[in-house]
């Protein structure tokens, strides 16, 4: 299978943090900001973290080399979890 190719434009656009989440900038920051209030232009400031059904779509399209791998528990682990917090609600017995 061929190598998937990384969107040129998202390059530019967007960051992938350390944890995976997406960081853009804010839109209608470009022009007119003689009519934009200044708390607007205030808090448009800086790159923003996407919110999880935008930065999957970003993540799975456009950059795909960029997505974390999710981490698979094994059987036994998730079995042990279980019985830990049915454990602490019923008062340890």
């Amino acid at each position: 299978m061929p190598k998937m190719k990384t969107k040129s434009s998202a390059k530019k656009r967007f960051k992938v943090t350390a944890k995976g989440k997406v960081k853009a900038g804010n839109a209608f920051m470009r022009h007119m900001q003689m009519n934009k209030p200044k708390s607007m232009k205030r808090k448009a400031r800086g790159l923003h973290i996407l919110n999880d059904i935008d930065a999957n779509t970003i993540l799975r399209n456009w950059l795909p080399y960029s997505r974390k791998k999710k981490k698979k528990t094994s059987r036994s682990e998730a079995d042990a979890a279980q019985t830990n917090t049915a454990q602490t609600k019923t008062g340890g017995q």
